[in-house]
């Protein structure tokens, strides 16, 4: 090609390579085997222009490569880059994914329990140690070029989103922020902002999967597509996609019944041979089971795969269903590799435990190539099972949705079991967000051709739905920012009370929903515009007809308040009159569709009894049953009786009487007739309305009368255009109230948490006091509840074992609460301090009532949960792990992960408990070392 070009373009293309050699990212692309797509480059020319970058791409699509990229930079730049993640086993995976390409002398690691070579140019850490590090002025910032957030989109987070905007805020203005997305549907606003609080921000989305993704249902024996020609293969493409007809028809046949009704209505049944073959139809339909689902994607050649059940104990029964079904994936050379991996990765763990931990049960699994992966196992087999998965040794993983967020197991395809989950509340459907997320591990690049996403068939389902969920990218990125008290103390020693809220104000919570209150800004810009025509329009050339209006405005809805209270007045009475009818009276229905003569048989019974003859239950009155003089037997409404109302005769009714015999109601009907159809009954005379007598009424009238726009000609024209604008004014007043409400939220809690703490002297104006001081060391959901408790000290002289007790009851969080049975708890000492601990929350729970902070916003403290307090205990004082799992009836990932954050918070108390109490400094260390023992201790890293 080149000997086609002119001279001057050869040199023009051999300058273009010369100054592309000259970049960083030049030597960078050589560390790959492949070839950047261009988003990954698009992004790193930016970072190497000096600019911040914001990339949205989709699960798997490589876009930590644009972090790999920031790391390269620092080094290469002499400066220090700290790639942070949201949890620890993403930590851990990206630690030692760094160590390989640059060695371990420059890479480090911090997480909670975790710290190797921090003072490394590359630090990998979990964001909340960065937020610590940023509020405790950490020597370590020293040097720092980049910081690269992975997952970003964790902001969201109920619980830990206010971190990452911790973070984003604080981060010193010579830091260069990468930060890593999933495809989110708002990438554009949250890229605003971060140009708003970071400066020059590049936003690059990209939302093409590298690997093409095909829907699938599987029912039955057969594999359906989702969509009849799935031409943009789960994109974003223009091609319009239509579900498949087989599946439509299939689940209207599922839902239909044997005959159609209306063609019984007709008189015609359905033929015997319609309804055979419907029943041969519907027994090829079923929701396949597991071992056999696994074995059909064996067959399929679409193994390995991921199959997410949203359930712990349904990952763990899945994979004993595949065992029994005599299941088996790998051939002996895969079972002796497995073997050897999983001996090798569990050497450190003592023989004892094993037994404990179910350790044969689960080698017996990945020697056979199936596994479960869940929150619940101990850290050191999860990770076991994600390098087995990623060697391509375990073939099918049982997963709860935890491993759709970050970590690096890609599959060929995804399975959903169902598309219902429990979101802690309640069962609900799974969001076209969460679809995403979970299917977008489905298809390994460079592997892969294609990913598939197979979601097995439910009764009841609906392919239209799924199609929508399928084919819908709406993720929208919402910040759950909300100030905390540890926040407040950390911001107003670092920048005052004053500075801090301008702070606040530039969060992406108050950035969002200052933008919502844009669209209504404008409309009251227009309300303001109508508003001064319709001024014009009213004005009077005699006087003032905004205060004319006003008092005929005053007037009227005084007499519409009056004439309110009359109707009211009058049901009343009417009422009264109903509760002293009794059988047998003869009445005069005065209105509604049944006026006239009436014989009551049942007078009703008042609100919410049930009433005897009908079982019926009545929310407004007495609604007496009726015979009329037509012979109907109808029951009456409080709206049939606006006047109250009195018996003309009385009548005995025959004990044969019965309402539903068309003889009977005649015979009766005729006797009521004759006994009262002579009888004219009174007219009912409206009392004197009150608005004739009303003080406030005259007045108006006297000042409306002598008012000089009362004789104006046009007084009828001025008094319209000044209802439209009092109707406008209205409006725009709740349209201004819709704005105060949503601006300055943020700032106007922060206040709030400003003046509690300054009513428990933590802080003094713009001064931090000593007990401020103490309460910043303290990060945690219950910050303020530990800090009062080392101001009360409550836990002086507790042993280490019961310290660890009462530290647990601030971190842990039962799954699902449990009233029914108090927790146990240790006795003595620990017992009172809990106690103690419950008493002063009370007291806290009662003054955040006080300044409205309000528990259901995210703003607070919760009471704390005395669940987890025997089981740290127990560990603390030695037990066996056996004894203290059983006791706690916990899987033991879960214990281990609980021991830790108790552990963490222990070395906080450690660092800021006062001098005086160093009982509780010394014995909160001890605690720490009795707790990490064992199973709790074991290294996840390397």
């Amino acid at each position: 090609m080149t000997e086609d070009l002119s001279p001057a373009e050869r040199y023009a293309a051999a300058r273009i390579r010369a100054a592309e050699q000259a970049t960083a990212l030049a030597p960078f692309r050589d560390l790959y085997e492949f070839g950047l797509d261009p988003f990954q480059i698009e992004a790193c020319e930016a970072l190497e222009a000096g600019k911040g970058v914001l990339v949205a791409a989709p699960t798997g699509s490589g876009k930590t490569i644009v972090g790999e990229f920031a790391v390269h930079l620092a080094l290469a730049q002499g400066r220090k880059c700290f790639y942070t993640t949201p949890i620890k086993a993403l930590s851990n995976q990206k630690y030692s994914d760094l160590v390989k390409r640059y060695g371990p002398e420059k890479v480090g690691l911090l997480t909670g329990d975790n710290s190797v070579n921090s003072e490394a140019p590359v630090v990998v850490m979990t964001t909340e140690v960065l937020r610590n590090m940023l509020y405790a002025g950490s020597q370590s910032l020293r040097g720092l070029g980049y910081v690269v957030m992975d997952e970003v989109h964790y902001l969201s987070d109920r619980f830990r989103g206010a971190v990452w905007e911790e973070v984003i805020i604080h981060l010193p203005d010579s830091v260069t922020l990468v930060s890593l997305s999933a495809t989110v549907s708002n990438a554009e606003e949250f890229g605003d902002w971060l140009d708003t609080v970071r400066g020059d921000t590049e936003v690059i989305v990209s939302e093409s999967r590298p690997v093409p993704l095909w829907q699938h249902v599987l029912a039955g024996r057969r594999m359906y597509d989702l969509f009849e020609e799935e031409t943009d293969h789960g994109g974003r493409g223009a091609a319009r996609r239509e579900v498949n007809p087989d599946l439509v028809r299939m689940a209207r046949m599922e839902n239909s019944r044997t005959y159609n009704p209306r063609e019984r209505r007709r008189g015609k049944m359905v033929r015997e041979a319609d309804r055979e073959r419907e029943r041969r139809q519907r027994g090829r339909i079923w929701t396949p089971g597991r071992p056999e689902v696994i074995e059909r994607l064996d067959a399929e050649g679409l193994l390995p795969a991921i199959t997410f059940i949203f359930s712990r104990a349904g990952c763990q029964a899945a994979v004993q269903q595949c065992m029994y079904a005599g299941l088996r994936l790998n051939d002996e050379e895969s079972r002796q590799r497995v073997r050897e991996i999983v001996e090798q990765r569990t050497a450190s763990i003592p023989g004892e435990d094993l037994h404990v931990l179910g350790y044969y049960e689960w080698l017996e699994g990945l020697e056979r190539g199936i596994a479960a992966h869940h929150a619940g196992m101990l850290p050191t087999f999860k990770e076991v099972v994600e390098e087995l998965f990623v060697r391509g040794l375990v073939k099918a993983v049982f997963a709860t949705e935890t491993l759709a967020l970050g970590i690096n197991m890609p599959a060929r395809s995804v399975v959903l079991e169902k598309l219902v989950k429990w979101n802690g509340e309640q069962h609900a459907d799974i969001t076209p967000g969460e679809y995403t997320q979970l299917t977008g591990r489905a298809g390994r690049r460079g592997i892969d051709v294609e990913g598939h996403a197979v979601v097995l068939w439910q009764r009841g389902m609906d392919p239209g739905a799924l199609a929508g969920l399928a084919g819908t990218r709406t993720y929208p990125l919402r910040s759950s920012f909300k100030p905390s008290y540890n926040m407040a103390v950390n911001l107003v020693h670092q920048f005052g009370r004053h500075r801090s809220r301008e702070l606040l104000e530039t969060s992406f919570a108050q950035f969002q929903a200052d933008r919502s209150v844009v669209g209504i800004s404008r409309q009251v810009q227009r309300n303001e515009e109508g508003l001064s025509g319709y001024r014009e329009g009213m004005t009077c050339h005699l006087g003032d007809f905004e205060e004319y209006a006003r008092l005929r405005r005053d007037l009227k809805d005084r007499e519409t308040e009056l004439a309110k209270q009359g109707a009211a007045q009058r049901r009343v009475a009417a009422a009264d009159s109903l509760e002293k009818l009794k059988p047998g009276d003869v009445i005069h229905v005065p209105t509604g569709k049944f006026a006239g003569l009436a014989l009551v048989l049942d007078p009703g019974l008042p609100a919410g009894r049930s009433n005897s003859h009908r079982g019926y239950e009545y929310h407004d009155g007495p609604r007496p049953l009726v015979l009329t003089a037509e012979r109907q037997v109808k029951r009456l409404a409080s709206m049939d009786f606006p006047v109250p109302v009195e018996p003309l005769e009385r009548m005995r009714i025959p004990k044969s009487f019965n309402p539903r015999s068309p003889q009977s109601r005649r015979d009766l009907a005729s006797a009521l007739r004759t006994k009262a159809g002579h009888i004219v009954p009174d007219r009912h005379r409206r009392p004197r309305a009150e608005a004739a007598d009303d003080r406030e009424i005259a007045r108006l009238r006297k000042e409306i009368r002598a008012h000089p726009c009362h004789g104006c000609d046009e007084r009828e024209d001025h008094a319209r255009w000044a209802e439209r604008y009092h109707r406008l004014q209205r409006d725009t007043r709740q349209l201004e109230r819709r704005i105060e409400g949503r601006t300055n939220t943020i700032a106007r809690t922060f206040d709030r948490i400003v003046a509690l703490l300054t009513e428990m002297d933590y802080l003094r104006e713009d001064e931090v006091t000593q007990h401020g001081r103490r309460l910043a060391r303290l990060y945690g959901e219950l910050d303020l509840l530990a800090s009062e408790c080392l101001r009360e000290r409550v836990w002086e002289g507790l042993s280490p074992a019961e310290l660890a007790a009462c530290v647990s009851a601030l971190v842990y969080e039962a799954r699902q609460a449990d009233d029914a049975v108090a927790p146990k708890v240790p006795p003595g000492k620990a017992k009172a301090a809990l106690g103690e601990m419950v008493r002063i929350w009370g007291r806290l729970d009662a003054l955040e009532e006080e300044f409205r902070i309000n528990q259901a916003e995210g703003v607070g403290q919760r009471e704390p949960d005395l669940g987890f307090a025997w089981a740290a205990y127990e560990w603390a004082s030695g037990k066996g792990l056996d004894e203290v799992l059983r006791e706690a009836e916990m899987p033991a990932g879960d214990f281990v992960r609980w021991c830790k954050q108790v552990i963490d918070v222990l070395g906080q108390i450690a660092a800021a408990a006062p001098v005086e109490q160093s009982t509780v400094t010394r014995n909160a260390r001890k605690a720490v070392e009795a707790l990490l023992r064992g199973v709790v201790a074991y290294s996840s890293v390397g």
